[in-house]
């Protein structure tokens, strides 16, 4: 590794497999580096690469004071100007960095977040109840005319239990299965009443037959906080995600993952949202934790079913692949088509994901939120700056991710000689969720772009109402070993 007198600089983030391909890229070379992790420091930073670069994503390279670009910009240097590459190398090799060059960040102002792996569990008094209740014989099957309750218990039943087990009043004794109820410990079999002293039947949630991922064991531990679960339970999977991505960040362990110990502490952190309570949340609370948890159950799945290949496992994926989230199970279509989208029928649906019975169809955002499709899951050529959200700046976080889907070519392209606007498949799929037509799509894709060269052509097309939309073709290739 040869040394600097200058400075190489790397804007990255925890995670991201383009930043890991560059900085692999520059140890192949023998090239030192200062890496500059956004996700650690004030957005201040961001703000001033940003400023500097006119770019919403990572990786940003530096020599001195000149921009390099992200990953197709160095690979294309690499390439195809050898001769450029090197008077950069020897710039930086006796040159010190002018004052016009970018300065990293004091260390001392990173974030101090806690690590997601500092969470410990505070044990509910009510799980203690639950393991009693199973051990009372009380659940078992019960058969009515016509009718059977599995692994099941009545309200009745449960009353005079815990009035004999326990000496309380009856109203109490009610007031506690409500309680089981309302913490989603347990749940009415047939309809959404509340807890009876009456033959009316309930299960536990354990006892639900369910391939939910977080659904194996009873979540014992008292719930986080929505937005705290939400943004532990990202952090914690994209630090496995990272520490199995490969040196040139083309390809994941997941096997390794799913043996390492700190994916089982993500299993017992996962279990927690079985009873955390998202019913009153604001919207943009909302917002932050379903487009975390949704994009942690997607590495999840990669991890326990091996990430899909064709039609038919994307299929399953979307569909298939659940939580249990407060007591519900939410499918990635259910969260992304029915909350996020605000109960909107999503690619390849016959219906709405909830009906009006639906005790899903409450928690759903009363409109759609477009820049939704941005946030979730990153396989573009290059990433957002942004991999957890947060309540507090999610629409600012969601309108960064757009800004770096839309600067990139899996976004747009523009052809100007051509008049052609090519756009993601996205576009075509949600197209409701951006306008009635082309011209309208195009036009919120220009009302959502940073401004640049892109925005300039695209803004001259519009004016000129004389362009064609094509699709770009969706690349659904994988990163797996």
């Amino acid at each position: 590794m040869m040394e600097l007198e200058g400075r190489i600089l790397v804007y990255s983030i925890l995670g991201c497999p383009h930043c890991m391909r560059m900085k692999s890229t520059l140890q192949d070379m023998g090239l030192p580096y200062t890496c500059v992790r956004l996700d650690i420091y004030p957005k201040e930073v961001m703000e001033e690469l940003r400023a500097r670069t006119g770019k919403s994503n990572v990786p940003q390279l530096f020599f001195n004071a000149h921009y390099i670009g992200g990953n197709p910009e160095f690979e294309k240097l690499i390439n195809e100007d050898a001769d450029k590459l090197q008077e950069l190398i020897d710039e930086v090799s006796s040159t010190p960095p002018p004052k016009n060059a970018p300065v990293p960040p004091d260390p001392s102002t990173a974030l101090k977040t806690a690590d997601p792996g500092e969470f410990s569990c505070t044990a509910d008094e009510y799980s203690e109840l639950v393991k009693e209740l199973k051990n009372s014989g009380l659940i078992k099957d019960h058969r009515k005319i016509l009718t059977s309750y599995k692994k099941s218990f009545s309200g009745k039943d449960f009353v005079d239990w815990v009035v004999n087990t326990k000496g309380i009043e009856r109203t109490v004794a009610v007031e506690m299965g409500q309680h089981l109820i309302d913490s989603h410990f347990c749940h009415t079999i047939k309809s959404n009443v509340q807890f009876q002293d009456a033959d009316v039947y309930f299960r536990l949630l354990e006892d639900e037959d369910t391939l939910a991922l977080n659904g194996d064991k009873i979540a014992d531990c008292k719930p986080l906080e929505v937005n705290v679960l939400g943004e532990d339970l990202r952090k914690l999977i994209l630090k496995l995600h990272a520490a199995f991505l490969s040196r040139d960040g083309k390809e994941v362990d997941y096997r390794g993952i799913g043996s390492s110990d700190e994916f089982q502490h993500y299993l017992a952190l996962s279990r927690t949202l079985q009873r955390v309570k998202v019913e009153s949340c604001s919207r943009n609370e909302k917002l932050a934790f379903f487009v975390n948890i949704y994009n942690a159950l997607v590495i999840h799945a990669n991890i326990v079913r091996r990430p899909p290949v064709n039609f038919w496992q994307r299929y399953k994926l979307f569909n298939r692949v659940k939580y249990i989230i407060g007591g519900h199970e939410y499918s990635l279509q259910d969260m992304e088509n029915g909350v996020l989208r605000a109960n909107r029928k999503g690619v390849g649906m016959l219906s709405r994901p909830f009906s009006k019975s639906d005790p899903r169809l409450g928690i759903a955002l009363e409109h759609p939120e477009p820049l939704i499709h941005f946030g979730l899951v990153c396989g573009a050529k290059s990433c957002p700056p942004i991999k957890t959200y947060t309540a507090a700046e999610v629409m600012e976080q969601l309108q960064l991710a757009t800004e770096a889907f839309l600067d990139g070519s899996d976004g747009c392209q523009i052809d100007m000689a051509k008049k052609i606007v090519h756009v993601s498949m996205i576009f075509k799929w949600y197209q409701e969720d951006f306008g009635n037509n082309d011209e309208q799509v195009v036009q919120w894709i220009r009302d959502h772009m940073q401004e640049g060269e892109k925005k300039t052509q695209l803004t001259e097309l519009i004016n000129g109402k004389k362009f064609k939309v094509k699709d770009i073709t969706y690349d659904w290739s994988v990163n797996s070993k």
